[in-house]
């Protein structure tokens, strides 16, 4: 029989959190064990406590407020709100701070390169070692007739290709990054305009035959149309600092056991 782990009794100044309470938050952060996932429960619900105990002492009341989807808040976390928004400061992103994120970040804010791709897919499972080599052999053929005849692409398409694809020659249209697996986009993204892979490329769909077609390179994307994005993640992540500073400073004032907090960076912060 496995060895059931009994956890401490938590409490923060002395306020018991119940071992029912811990339980259900549990189910709302997922971890590779029970006991990390009981730990991060706990952890949340002292953070909690001690925003609570926070709010009392201040006499802060609930003031009405709502979510990002307009729905009332339950006391506590309107309480919770309006310390938070009393009590936690931080400042705007100004232009200096927001150009510099831009220039630092450059690949961030930069159009995907776009490939036009065209392909005959020979479909067979990996797992079948006889279909897979036959596929891999008819895709060889049909690349030798393609580097004696390149304008035969969309009439081999059609008549051996299992991509829908084939009712327009093999061609896919314009392919960017993550759009397609990973075999396929590494060899895509290496070849020249019109350039034919001289190699069958296998993926777990089959075998492929690839032709690259026009290529557009990304371009950077203007700091007038990301400004407004950039200011909102530099505003939200100094937030984000500013209450796990907050929460630590509570943390230190406070009596909390059961549970070790660690750092103030928890479920709750985010």
């Amino acid at each position: 029989m496995a060895e059931v782990f009994e956890h401490p009794p938590v409490s923060v100044n002395g306020c018991e959190i119940s071992a029912a309470a811990i339980g259900v938050e549990v189910q709302n952060h997922p971890a590779s064990g029970a006991d990390t996932a009981w730990e991060s429960a706990a952890r949340a619900l002292v953070f909690r406590q001690l925003l609570i105990d926070e709010a009392n002492r201040l006499e802060i009341m609930s003031v009405g407020l709502v979510d990002a989807e307009g729905r009332k808040l339950a006391d506590e976390d309107a309480r919770i709100e309006a310390l938070l928004e009393q009590e936690v400061r931080c400042p705007n992103a100004d232009e200096t701070t927001i150009q510099r994120f831009y220039e630092r970040h450059a690949d961030r804010f930069t159009s995907p390169t776009l490939v036009e791709a065209e392909h005959i897919l020979f479909s067979a499972s990996p797992d079948d070692d006889l279909a897979y080599g036959l596929a891999t052999g008819d895709a060889r053929m049909a690349i030798r007739a393609l580097m004696t005849d390149p304008g035969r692409f969309a009439e081999l398409a059609l008549k051996h290709s299992a991509c829908p694809s084939r009712e327009q020659g093999g061609n896919l249209g314009q392919i960017g990054p993550g759009q397609t697996v990973k075999e396929f986009e590494d060899v895509l993204f290496d070849l020249g305009e019109g350039e034919l892979h001289p190699e069958p490329v296998k993926t777990r769909f089959g075998v492929h035959v690839i032709r690259a077609g026009r290529r557009i390179v990304g371009e950077q994307i203007p700091l007038e149309f990301v400004r407004d994005k950039i200011a909102q993640y530099l505003e939200e992540a100094s937030w984000r600092r500013a209450v796990a500073q907050y929460l630590a400073i509570l943390a230190s004032q406070a009596k909390i056991e059961g549970v070790d907090i660690g750092g103030a960076d928890g479920p709750l912060v985010q």
